[in-house]
């Protein structure tokens, strides 16, 4: 990107910050303008000041209380209205910056929310991280300096008029100092630039590994591979360290230089001045006014060089937020409304799916489910079981074909209709740090006795009266202070509390106990919190057996269907994918039989 490239971008930039914050922008432009007007307004005042009484005052030995008077007046009036101006600037000027960086958190996380799993599929959770928080502040931190910059062209335009009408032949020679500082301020914009852009990007990449380290902390613990991780994390740090360093090292070059230029300017002032008054061509207050006026340039020029020095981070952040604002394949919906009572009826018709990779994970996947049955989905790793499970609910979108509920397509739903009536229960149970019961309402409006009742069916409502709080004990980060088997629990009561129509497990009791787990199978099909239809993944015998039909997945296609027992007869890859499910069922339950009778509680099945 060239710097003509760099300069119109980031004013593109600034212009968008500028429509959003109208009122607020002008607001700190005005006192930021008040701030430099005042400036070059002591100047004046500092030259009266010299010829008229401080030059006197010398050359008469004396001087009149009235002189002092006035002089305190002007120089406290002056003073004051120059803090107004500076408080001014700086409090719109954040307020500006914090609201959009407000705003447009607000809508990359709307935008995480409206947009498709597939979407996300394709996007490591740490890069979007960094979009929601790194990069929106990237954005907009040239706001900060962007008022004070605009403002102080009124210093620099009020400055040079005074300079040219107090001595015109003297403000052409500070001048000479202007060229150097604008070359100056193009070559630290060029080396500046492309430095900026990869701390930036490598900021993004830091944030990426660090979620990976801290998502994948079971698996680096369990493994022994915490050197490995430090130092991946360590190698992307230190690179993102050495190019923060490499931005400083610029600046620390450029800030000095921009800082001298103006003094140099000052001494050819002095210079030249001194020689004028010698030739009785000057007076001393307009040589203390203009070399005054030179002194305050280093600010405006500086304050300028801010807000160039910030435009290219913010071009790579605005692009970076802008790539999730504009994203395509945003969900679509319609205008239908689900049923709000009654079992849901299901129906897949000829769905196809298929990930990144161009290969159909699911291909021709038809089948029905009766309204109020219990459906078992069977079907070896890699068959589909998981992608399926996530059309029923339109977490994704069918690639052809289409997912009905109740004879009506699901994207044909307005927006929360599928949520309202169907309920995912997936096998890796999520909770927050908060309480059991907030982390099975999530802020719905329901009574005690629903919450405890869906506990019952969940068989949690022992083990959490058992808990200091009961309800209402806080259960930690990710729920890390209960059991893989409580976990999935709880968020099974966390669907069963919305009374969905249809309710979808994905092996969502793979971690408790058989026993356990037939008990919460039974209370669905009681239908003690509601008539629901229910479609779950299953591999344990028990569990398959208790389904009115189950479909057997394999290759991606619906390889038979049917009651178990026909199923058992009539297809034999379902049937040895049974027995081998059992025959590994048999030897946990062995292994376990051979541990410490307190190795394990009933409430402290293998963590998830």
């Amino acid at each position: 990107m060239t710097d003509k490239d760099v300069l119109r971008r980031g004013m593109q930039v600034l212009g968008v910050a500028i429509r959003e914050e109208p009122r607020i922008f002008a607001a700190a432009v005005g006192a930021s303008a008040l701030y430099g007007a005042t400036t070059v307004a002591s100047a004046l005042i500092l030259g009266q000041v010299t010829d008229r009484v401080i030059v006197p005052a010398f050359r008469d030995g004396e001087t009149t209380t009235a002189a002092m008077v006035t002089t305190f007046a002007v120089v406290f009036g002056i003073a004051l209205l120059k803090a107004l101006g500076i408080v001014g600037r700086r409090l719109w000027a954040g307020v500006m910056q914090y609201r959009l960086q407000a705003t447009y958190r607000r809508r990359v996380t709307r935008q995480y929310l409206r947009l498709p799993l597939a979407w996300h599929h394709r996007h490591p959770t740490g890069a979007l991280l960094s979009n929601a928080n790194a990069d929106v502040e990237a954005a907009w931190f040239p706001i900060a300096p962007l008022p004070m910059a605009t403002g102080v062209v009124v210093m620099l335009v009020l400055a040079a008029v005074s300079m040219l009408a107090t001595d015109w032949a003297l403000a052409l020679v500070g001048f000479v100092i202007f060229p150097a500082i604008f070359f100056l301020n193009v070559a630290y914009q060029r080396r500046q630039g492309p430095l900026a852009m990869r701390a930036q990007e490598l900021r993004a990449d830091v944030s990426a590994i660090a979620h990976e380290s801290f998502d994948g902390a079971l698996v680096v613990k369990t493994l022994g591979r915490e050197n490995e991780e430090a130092a991946r994390f360590e190698a992307a740090a230190r690179e993102l360290a050495d190019a923060n360093i490499a931005v400083g090292r610029v600046r620390a070059l450029f800030d000095p230089l921009l800082e001298a230029l103006p003094s140099l300017g000052v001494l050819l002032v002095l210079l030249a001045g001194s020689i004028r008054i010698s030739h009785g061509d000057l007076d001393p207050g307009e040589l203390v006014q203009i070399a005054y006026l030179f002194t305050l340039l280093a600010f405006p020029v500086r304050a300028i060089g801010w807000l160039l020095g910030d435009m290219p981070r913010a071009i790579v952040g605005y692009d970076r937020v802008r790539s999730v604002l504009d994203a395509e394949g945003e969900s679509s919906y319609g205008d239908a409304a689900a049923e709000k009572t009654g079992p849901a009826g299901l129906q897949a018709r000829a769905v196809r799916f298929g990930y990144l990779d161009g290969a159909d994970v699911l291909s021709d996947v038809t089948f029905d489910v009766e309204p109020g049955r219990t459906v078992a989905v069977v079907g070896p790793t890699g068959s589909g079981k998981s992608t399926l499970v996530s059309l029923l609910v339109r977490l994704v979108d069918p690639s052809s074909g289409a997912v009905l509920l109740d004879g009506t397509d699901l994207r044909d739903f307005r927006a929360g209709g599928v949520a309202a009536a169907a309920a995912l229960v997936p096998q890796q149970a999520f909770l927050f740090d908060d309480s059991i019961r907030d982390n099975i309402t999530l802020g719905l409006d329901v009574p005690d006795e629903d919450v405890r009742a869906a506990l019952r069916i969940a068989q949690a409502e022992e083990f959490v009266d058992r808990l200091p709080d009961g309800i209402h004990t806080q259960v930690g980060e990710r729920g890390t202070s209960l059991s893989g088997g409580q976990r999935q629990r709880i968020a099974l009561a966390r669907a069963l509390v919305r009374r969905p129509r249809l309710l979808v497990m994905d092996d969502a009791t793979s971690a408790v106990d058989p026993r356990v787990e037939a008990a919460i199978l039974a209370g669905l099909r009681d239908g003690g919190t509601g008539p629901s239809t229910v479609v779950v993944v299953a591999y344990r015998k028990a569990t398959i057996a208790l389904a009115d039909e189950v479909v057997f997945i394999e290759d991606g296609k619906v390889a038979g269907r049917g009651p178990h027992q026909e199923l058992l007869e009539s297809s034999l890859g379902y049937r040895r994918l049974v027995d081998a499910y059992e025959r590994a069922a048999r030897d946990r339950e062995q292994n376990a039989a051979a541990a410490p009778a307190d190795d394990l509680t009933e409430d402290e099945e293998v963590p998830a």
